[in-house]
């Protein structure tokens, strides 16, 4: 009404456009109707930049590549579109992916922890005599908030494990998985997928264990991780100021005090107490415990074979390929994988030995034609030790206390 008042009164579709912030095309289909002009959504035209859109999401979730890199990227693939396009869609899609990250991100109970390191540049310990640098590990449940901290003073991965072992023993049990930046404790090569990228192979063995799942997140993505972030932090700013400590030992023990003290009081965020919470979470108990300092990983090679002490020995077909742990012991030495006994063997103390069960290889002998010699038996150097029945609770007890 106000356009068609307007046009009565003499002004120019130009100007009405200018007034109303709109085309003068639109003034005048607005003047000249009777009534309201009803509008119907019409399809999207097809652009330049539709082909190359699921695989611009993809390097944005990769990292928060600018679009000017974009671009580059995509017109090496083919793009002959210009620069406005680009941009626009780059930052539509980055606005999304800041919205998604600023969620509070509440998980289920026993679902997932979260794990980081922290560096104190600011304090040393003795060690020997000689002053150490010192790390904090941290670990906190998300759905309770119990929050778990150990100073070390290396952070290699049989610490880690340690560390891990440790958290597990305080809370009563572990989560269904574990989030973790991509830290080489945990992954030595990070790609894109979690499932292409290459683990630790002793933490992996580790978390195979237990079953829990390791999560990488994604790269340049650190707010996925935010409560432990903020827990770093909060050990900062409330742990460690002004803190007196004579050894590791008194600040770990400090340290477990202090634990004890944020997971007894009211959570800021869930408005109850840690400690109360954690009955809720449903861990994962734990029924044996994984003792790093007399297990060794081994992968099993293709024929089967696993090194030990300059010899070689068997474990059945279907671990090739994989890591085990081994273990020697009493003249004898066994394998493991995720905790369940594969193979026993006695340790031979020559060098360049073979020591092999034949039943592992029945997997791939029955494929073969029963006139057919399997070679590998065939050996010279075998010693192949059929083990009798054993008492094997001797073996896991020193890999596994129950």
């Amino acid at each position: 009404m106000d356009i068609r008042n307007d046009r009565l009164k003499g002004m120019s579709y130009t100007e009405i456009g200018r007034k109303y912030h709109i085309d003068p095309r639109t003034a005048r289909r607005y003047a000249e109707s009777d009534t309201r002009p009803k509008y119907v959504l019409s399809e999207a035209k097809p652009s330049k930049l539709d082909p190359y859109k699921d695989q611009i999401s993809v390097w944005l979730e990769e990292a928060p590549y600018s679009a000017e890199r974009i671009l580059e990227k995509i017109r090496e693939s083919g793009f002959t579109g210009g620069h406005s396009i680009v941009r626009e869609y780059v930052r539509n899609k980055k606005e999304q992916f800041d919205e998604k990250a600023t969620v509070r991100f509440e998980t289920m109970p026993g679902l997932q922890g979260q794990m980081d390191w922290a560096f104190f540049e600011d304090h040393t310990v003795l060690d020997d005599g000689k002053p150490k640098k010192l790390y904090c590990f941290l670990l906190i449940l998300g759905y309770s908030r119990m929050r778990y901290i150990e100073f070390v003073t290396d952070m290699n991965t049989n610490t880690m494990i340690r560390c891990h072992a440790n958290a597990f023993r305080y809370f009563g049990g572990y989560p269904e998985e574990i989030l973790y930046d991509n830290m080489k404790q945990v992954v030595i090569k990070r790609l894109l997928k979690q499932e292409d990228s290459t683990l630790n192979r002793q933490f992996e063995d580790f978390a195979g264990f237990y079953g829990f799942k390791p999560v990488l997140c994604r790269p340049y993505r650190g707010q996925t991780k935010g409560k432990v972030e903020r827990t770093v932090q909060f050990v900062r700013d409330n742990f460690m100021v002004g803190i007196r400590y004579d050894s590791l030992d008194d600040l770990n023990g400090q340290a477990l005090a202090w634990c004890n003290k944020v997971n007894g009081k009211l959570h800021a965020t869930t408005g109850e107490i840690p400690f109360e919470r954690l009955r809720k979470e449903g861990l994962n108990p734990l029924g044996r415990e994984y003792i790093i300092d007399k297990i060794n990983l081994r992968r099993v090679q293709k024929d089967c074979l696993i090194s030990y002490n300059g010899n070689q020995y068997s474990v059945p077909a279907e671990y090739a390929g994989k890591d085990v742990a081994v273990i020697g012991l009493d003249n004898m030495l066994a394998a493991y994988h995720e905790g369940k006994q594969i193979a026993l063997h006695r340790l031979s103390y020559q060098k360049r030995d073979m020591v092999v069960n034949a039943q592992h290889y029945r997997k791939l002998t029955v494929k073969q034609s029963f006139d057919i010699e399997n070679t590998l038996l065939g050996d010279d150097n075998i010693i192949d030790f059929p083990v009798k029945p054993h008492d094997l609770r001797r073996y896991d007890e020193v890999a596994f206390y129950e």
